[in-house]
């Protein structure tokens, strides 16, 4: 297993993990993260530790999508300074619920975006599996470290080639061309928050 590249590893039984560890570019950190298959679809699980403006965050993420890589589950758990928190995000047909909460207005969108981690972007480009030439909005569930509540984080990718998107997230100021480590991988490099550590 080499650092600075995402290893694919086969367990044996037909089951694929990915795996990735990611520099924090604006801010001292890390990301480790973790895609695992399951029965039913797909486990997204990671953790991130940076310093941030309030002090130090340490957070532990999940998302567990479906065979088409809808989300279903997220959850979010750590620290930030001297705050702790543990919520639990589910999607289902009546909409997005926060810790038992439905959170209004988002029931149109299909995806877990979490803004602390590099890792979620690429459960939202499995699903829109975009051709190079093409372009979507794709507008996601949006939780940040700080937050307290899900919002909706509108979002363009256009598909350069088979690994390069332009994004933006105009909502945040956040544009840029993100790389793929492979087609189905995950993101390589965030310009300006987050490279693949070498």
């Amino acid at each position: 297993m080499t650092a600075g590249t995402i290893d694919v590893i086969s367990k044996g039984d037909g089951a694929m993990n990915e795996i990735a560890i990611w520099r924090r570019l604006d801010m001292p950190g890390h990301d480790a993260a973790q895609l695992t298959r399951t029965d039913g679809g797909w486990l997204l699980r990671g953790t991130t530790v940076f310093k941030h403006d309030a002090g130090p965050a340490c957070i532990a993420y999940s998302v567990a999508v479906d065979s088409h890589w809808r989300s279903q589950r997220g959850t979010v758990q750590g620290f930030l300074a001297d705050r702790t928190f543990a919520h639990v995000i589910v999607h289902e047909s009546g909409g997005w619920y926060l810790n038992g909460t439905l959170i209004k207005s988002l029931e149109h969108l299909s995806d877990i975006d979490f803004g602390f981690t590099p890792a979620t972007n690429l459960l939202q480009l499995r699903r829109a599996g975009i051709a190079p030439g093409q372009g979507v909005d794709l507008p996601v569930a949006w939780f940040d470290a700080d937050s307290t509540t899900l919002i909706e984080l509108p979002q363009h990718y256009q598909c350069l080639d088979e690994t390069r998107y332009e994004y933006a997230a105009p909502t945040v100021g956040y544009k840029g061309e993100l790389e793929l480590r492979s087609r189905n991988g995950f993101v390589k490099s965030y310009p300006h928050l987050w490279t693949i550590e070498a």
